[in-house]
């Protein structure tokens, strides 16, 4: 061949161009994909951190010491010396200060205490002055229990004090529950607390199915920060006028059915605490189940309402 006639080659020069446009966008899309990831999972991991740190100023926030009892003020003001193993030194100018000077802060705490809980229960006792008031009782049902769309239509009707609160089990939260108490309290009369309370839900032998994935347990209320929290919060609704202990029932399970159960109701008044609490969850078909089911029901209305709880053939509408 001439040395001027240009050689061809079978690879043409647009589809080589059109190769390694291919493989730069293939390796660019790559590293994007990549770096995306990288930064989602930088994301979540802040997003992570934020929320266990909102978690612990809520915790050790304001608004926990203002939920503090006395008793555990009381308790935390005094740990530090009672655990200390150090020594001290009786001739200690500088201890002696410091120890007058957590006495004075611990007796400004309890007075402040004392105070707040006097304005409160003053405030509470005005808002439910008057013959016509008849102390609340509120019904907590959960949606998982069977049926429990009905309860609502089968309460006392000669009792308006009665105040049904149906709750989505699957999606609310314990916040939403205690709103919707706080709410639901406000418009029986505004500045009113519970006298009375049935919690009705699953549950068992030694535990609570609140909410999904809650279930309330004597260890887990020791240490799950939200059921604490929450059970905390519920005490700050009770009555502080009311002479006797305000009841809490539980119905659509047998707590009580081992040791356990007692050490779950024991552990909550100890949370509620100094408010008086008593739980109590009596057989259905003991003479104390029925004083309870007669308090909140019309008991013709619940026994029919039992017996078909479970079918599926039943057209409530109909019966009711």
């Amino acid at each position: 061949l001439a040395d001027d006639v240009p050689i061809r080659t079978w690879f043409p020069k647009e589809n080589l161009f059109s190769f390694h446009t291919a493989t730069t966008t293939m390796q660019a899309a790559f590293r994007g994909y990549a770096e995306r990831k990288r930064r989602k999972r930088e994301n979540d991991s802040a997003a992570l951190i934020q929320r266990n740190f909102r978690k612990h100023l809520r915790m050790v926030g304001s608004r926990r010491v203002k939920a503090q009892t006395f008793a555990e003020r009381r308790e935390r003001s005094f740990s530090r010396s009672w655990s200390d193993p150090t020594p001290i030194k009786a001739d200690s100018f500088h201890d002696s200060r410091e120890s007058h000077d957590l006495q004075d802060s611990c007796g400004t705490l309890d007075g402040d205490f004392d105070l707040n809980w006097e304005a409160e229960k003053e405030l509470e006792a005005m808002a439910c002055d008057g013959e016509d008031f008849i102390p609340p009782k509120i019904m907590l049902i959960s949606s998982k229990v069977p049926k429990a769309e009905y309860v609502p239509t089968i309460i006392r009707r000669d009792d308006p004090s009665i105040i049904p609160i149906l709750y989505d089990h699957e999606h609310a939260t314990f916040d939403d529950i205690l709103e919707e108490i706080e709410k639901k309290l406000n418009i029986y009369r505004k500045g009113c607390k519970i006298w009375k309370m049935l919690i009705f839900c699953q549950g068992g032998p030694g535990h609570l199915y609140l909410l999904k994935n809650k279930v309330a347990t004597f260890a887990k209320v020791e240490k799950e920060e939200d059921l604490i929290l929450f059970w905390k919060r519920l005490s700050r609704l009770m009555s502080k006028v009311n002479p006797e202990p305000n009841i809490i029932h539980i119905m659509g399970c047998y707590v009580l059915g081992n040791p356990n159960g007692e050490k779950l109701f024991q552990n909550l008044k100890n949370l509620m605490n100094p408010y008086r609490v008593a739980f109590e969850s009596p057989l259905e078909l003991s003479a104390q189940g029925k004083q309870m089911i007669e308090t909140y029901f019309d008991f013709r209305l619940y026994r029919l309402w039992k017996t078909r709880q479970h079918s599926k053939l039943l057209d409530y509408d109909d019966i009711l």
